[in-house]
C-alpha cells in the first residue's frame, strides 16, 4: 500500500494540505476528491480506510481538511468559506493531479458531500464529471422539516448517493422522492442496516468490513460505468 502524497493548497484565509492516494493495480483513470464530515478530518479512520480501499480498486483518491479542521478549530466555517476551500482544492487537483482532460469526481462524507453539491450547483461550468455522496445530510437529526435539498436540482451532474437505512440525517425513503425529480436521475445505493457512517448492528449477517467493501466496489463501478 502506497503512502499518500502531499499537495499544498493556498487560500486567501490560510492554507491546507491535501493527501493524494495514487491508484494501484489496474487503474480506472478516475480521480475522486472526498471531503470529510463536520466532526472528523481527513486523518479519521473512516476517511483513511475508504481512501486506501478505493485507491486499491484503481482510483486516484484525494482527501483534504477544510480550513477550520486544518487550523484545529472545532466549529465548521460558514458555507461560503467551506465552498471556497473545496473549490480551491478542485482547482489544485485539476492542475496537479487529474489533468485538464482527466475524469474528476467530487464528494465526501456527510457535510463534505453537501458542500461538494453546493459547489457544483453554484458552478455549472466547472469541469466535474460526477458526485459521490456518502451519507448525505438531508436534514439535522430529528428535524425532517429542515431539508437541505433546494440546490440539488442545480447540480446537473450524475450523482451517487450512498445512504444507510438507519441514517438519522435522512433515510433512503426520505431521499427517494427528492432524487427521483433530479436530472440526470441520481443513483441511490441503500446500505441495509447502516447508520449515518454505514455501521451495521452486530447481529447483521454481514461483517462491517464486508459492508464497507461493497460500498467501495459500488463507488468504483459507478464511476466507471454508472
Amino acid at each position: 500500500m502506497k503512502s499518500p502524497n502531499k499537495l499544498a493548497i493556498q487560500l486567501e484565509a490560510g492554507a491546507t494540505t491535501a493527501l493524494v492516494y495514487p491508484a494501484q493495480g489496474e487503474t480506472i483513470d478516475r480521480t475522486l476528491i472526498l471531503a470529510h464530515g463536520a466532526g472528523a478530518g481527513q486523518q479519521s479512520a473512516f476517511m483513511v480506510s475508504f481512501a486506501n480501499a478505493l485507491a486499491a480498486l484503481g482510483a486516484t483518491i484525494v482527501t483534504f481538511n477544510f480550513l477550520y479542521t486544518e487550523q484545529k478549530r472545532r466549529i465548521p466555517d460558514r458555507g461560503p468559506a467551506l465552498e471556497a476551500c473545496y473549490a480551491a482544492v478542485i482547482g489544485a487537483v485539476r492542475d496537479h493531479v487529474a489533468g485538464k482532460a482527466g475524469r474528476l469526481y467530487v464528494g465526501g462524507k456527510s457535510m463534505g458531500g453537501r458542500i461538494a453539491t453546493q459547489v457544483a450547483a453554484a458552478s455549472p461550468a466547472m469541469a466535474i464529471d460526477g458526485l459521490v455522496l456518502l451519507g448525505y445530510p438531508l436534514h439535522p437529526p430529528g428535524r425532517p422539516d429542515q431539508l437541505r435539498d433546494k440546490h440539488l436540482a442545480q447540480v446537473r451532474r450524475p450523482m451517487l448517493f450512498v445512504q444507510g437505512i438507519r441514517d438519522a440525517f435522512g433515510t433512503p425513503s426520505e431521499l427517494e422522492p427528492i432524487v427521483s425529480k433530479l436530472t440526470p436521475r441520481p443513483v441511490l445505493h441503500v446500505v441495509a442496516g447502516g447508520d449515518h457512517s454505514f455501521k451495521v448492528p452486530g447481529r447483521s449477517t454481514e461483517t462491517q468490513q464486508d459492508v464497507f467493501a461493497d460500498i467501495q466496489r459500488r463507488i468504483v463501478s459507478w464511476m466507471v460505468g454508472g
